[in-house]
């Protein structure tokens, strides 16, 4: 089930996230020295301060989240026993009811499986750079539909 989120789900959401990180952020130094109190701090300054918050419930537990600004999908995790089974699926089709005109994100060139997961779901490359500090990896800029300047 989605639903949005309250502050009362931080916890399990960082959890989700730095989990769901550190398993596929191999090439990121940074995120795999996170330990879980500071995942917490970041999660809540840089994602619950700054963004609308969807999450993803099986059974009372949270599995996945997608954090927005308007019409950008700023993070999109699942814990990793839940990847694959349509959780980031289903939140992408939410988003995609919230911005029927259009949706926007972007991910490390690196990160082949989310390249994949949001090609398959319709998005396509409109730019590639370089992601901010700490990271400052190589990104790819993926558009879905057209997206207006409301979104």
């Amino acid at each position: 089930m989605i639903r949005e989120y309250t502050k009362a789900d931080s916890v399990s959401s960082a959890r989700v996230w730095l989990r769901s990180g550190q398993a596929e952020y191999d090439y990121l130094d940074a995120f795999q020295k996170l330990d879980e109190k500071k995942a917490l701090e970041v999660f809540r300054r840089v994602i619950q301060d700054t963004c609308r918050i969807w999450v993803y419930e099986i059974e009372n537990e949270i599995v996945g989240f997608m954090a927005m600004h308007k019409c950008y999908i700023d993070r999109l995790y699942v814990a990793p026993e839940h990847q694959g089974k349509g959780v980031g699926s289903k939140l992408v089709d939410h988003a995609k009811e919230l911005y029927p005109t259009g949706l926007s994100l972007k991910t490390h060139q690196q990160n082949l499986r989310a390249c994949a997961f949001y090609e398959k779901r319709g998005f396509a490359p409109v730019g590639y750079g370089v992601s901010p500090a700490p990271e400052s990896m190589p990104d790819v800029e993926y558009q879905w539909g057209r997206i207006s300047m409301e979104g």
